[in-house]
């Protein structure tokens, strides 16, 4: 791979026969950017090439778990009532200087109250640019749950809360609370150029972006002012590569160093190149078929679980995910505390389904299921199972038509209330904790928006994982989550279809990488041996 030359490097070169050369690691990703304003979306792709590159929270997981830690924040209490959460704010953190803002201050409370009243004040310029399309703050209820946010002084922020909220200090490092600069967006704001901060963004990260070709490739450089210090590699670049066997080729001649998402199929040949390492271990994720809960007939749970034991899992399983995955019966993955092991799942009986559809008053149905364009960690090929259920479901006399739109389109239109049929997607945890499936996924809250896209909103799973937040005890909380897991067999808003392993195949010079079980690529801390 061709190196570049630092100035200090050239300045060598000319007193020196060995110039000191940039590091530049190349990262092989699926897919582009939606943007670059981690608030606004809620793909992983979008959140590796901002959130973790760019931005910092005020707390964040530690590496490889979903332990919390401090980040911007250097400690945390909360009240015995737990309505009032009090931050205390590093005084060392500065956001990145471009060519297009030069800070004139380090981060301080006004940029923490900002990044929340961007996302929940009407009146912020920012609400107004994005029509409060702010999808997981809105699907998390952070609007009506922060009753105010104060400013105790330049480093102590207060959240007031309207009631408790046992994983609101955990849901604060998630990407969407990725801390912004008050003062360039206020900047940006004056010059009638608001957008800007979602194309060409600032943040207090451990690198900083320089540019981007679309679906071609994202440049950043390493924050020399980063307050935890500058990163091993100079360079990194986002190759923007969706074909899984491209990246494949890429990483053996080379082009890059570390890619997502392998073939399944091409997993055992990594592990026996010698110049090539694979990191593995199961995922805390889940893939699923949504169903439209408000279109008929998928408005029936009757027909939801017929179509349910109609697909042949087991099947896209072998077929898909090539023995790396475990099929899945309920929302959440089982290494997950209240996982709920007691379920009994839908059966794969194409008989009965057909019976039941029949018994339901349904016939000749003909339907959509919404196929992704890319991979994901939970999902390798959206594609090939979407065709092994149409085939299954003409077996029950169901036709089933593919369709598929462009990734950001995709999320797009499965917002919509009234999209039609049934859409591939999943989900990998953000903070580790059962509310990040149950109440971002399924909750009322989540109707309309990508999160929720089986609008499915039913009060006796709604009051229990709404209960379930207000509460301390992890024990308390797990029983209502295993109640919330047999409504949602019941009810079936989903087809629950996998729990993934991960992969992630490097070459042998990489170091200090580590599997987020979050799901994200984060490059801090990585370094290339020469």
């Amino acid at each position: 791979m061709k190196k570049t030359l630092l100035a200090a490097g050239v300045a060598a070169m000319m007193m020196s026969a060995t110039p000191v050369m940039a590091k530049t690691l190349v990262y092989c990703s699926e897919g582009s950017p939606e943007g670059f304003d981690p608030s606004l979306y809620t793909t992983g792709t979008t959140f590796d090439a901002s959130s973790k590159t760019i931005y910092n929270r005020l707390v964040q997981f530690k590496p490889g778990t979903t332990e919390l830690e401090p980040a911007i924040a250097k400690s945390w209490e909360v009240s015995d009532d737990g309505l009032e959460i009090t931050f205390h704010l590093r005084d060392d953190v500065d956001f990145q200087t471009t060519d297009y803002f030069t800070p004139s201050r380090p981060l301080n409370a006004d940029d923490v109250i900002w990044t929340f009243e961007r996302q929940m004040d009407k009146d912020n310029p920012y609400y107004k640019l994005a029509n409060g399309s702010f999808e997981y703050f809105q699907s998390m209820s952070m609007g009506e749950l922060i009753k105010s946010i104060e400013k105790v002084d330049d480093h102590t922020v207060k959240f007031v809360l309207s009631e408790p909220n046992a994983p609101f200090v955990a849901n604060l490092g998630m990407d969407f609370a990725s801390i912004h600069s008050k003062e360039y967006e206020e900047q940006l704001v004056d010059e009638g150029k608001p957008e800007m901060a979602n194309q060409q963004p600032i943040g207090t990260g451990p690198f900083q972006f320089l540019n981007y070709q679309e679906d071609a490739a994202i440049r950043y450089q390493a924050n020399p002012d980063y307050f935890r210090g500058k990163q091993p590699i100079d360079n990194l670049v986002f190759a923007i590569t969706p074909d899984a066997q491209v990246r494949y080729q890429k990483l053996q001649a080379g082009e890059c160093q570390v890619m997502p998402f392998p073939n399944p199929a091409d997993v055992d040949s990594m592990k026996q190149n010698d110049d090539i390492q694979v990191l593995q271990e199961a995922g805390l994720n889940v893939a699923y078929l949504a169903y439209n809960t408000t279109q008929k007939p998928f408005d029936k749970p009757e027909v939801r679980k017929a179509l349910n034991m109609a697909i042949n899992k087991q099947a896209i399983i072998d077929a898909v995910f090539q023995g790396a995955g475990q099929t899945a019966k309920n929302p959440i993955p089982p290494t997950m505390w209240s996982y709920n092991d007691d379920i009994q799942d839908d059966q794969y009986d194409p008989d009965k389904a057909k019976q039941m559809l029949a018994d339901a008053g349904v016939k000749n149905l003909e339907m959509n299921i919404w196929a992704m364009p890319v991979q994901r960690p939970y999902m390798p090929n959206a594609r090939r199972t979407a065709e092994l259920m149409q085939s299954d479901l003409a077996k029950v006399g169901v036709t089933a038509n593919i369709v598929t739109y462009e990734w950001g389109e995709y999320l797009k239109r499965a917002a919509n209330k009234d999209h039609d049929g049934a859409v591939i997607l999943g989900w990998t945890g953000d903070n580790g904790d059962p509310d990040n499936f149950m109440g971002t996924l399924l909750s009322c809250a989540g109707v309309g928006t990508s999160n929720n896209v089986a609008e499915f909103c039913y009060q006796p799973f709604e009051d229990l994982i709404q209960k379930a937040r207000t509460l301390d005890d992890q024990d308390e909380r797990a029983k209502l989550y295993r109640q919330a897991q047999e409504v949602f067999k019941e009810q079936a808003p989903w087809d629950t279809l996998a729990h993934s392993t991960v992969f992630m195949p490097m070459t042998k010079n990489v170091t200090g990488y580590t599997i987020d079980p979050l799901g994200g690529h984060s490059f801090e801390g990585v370094d290339i041996e020469e």
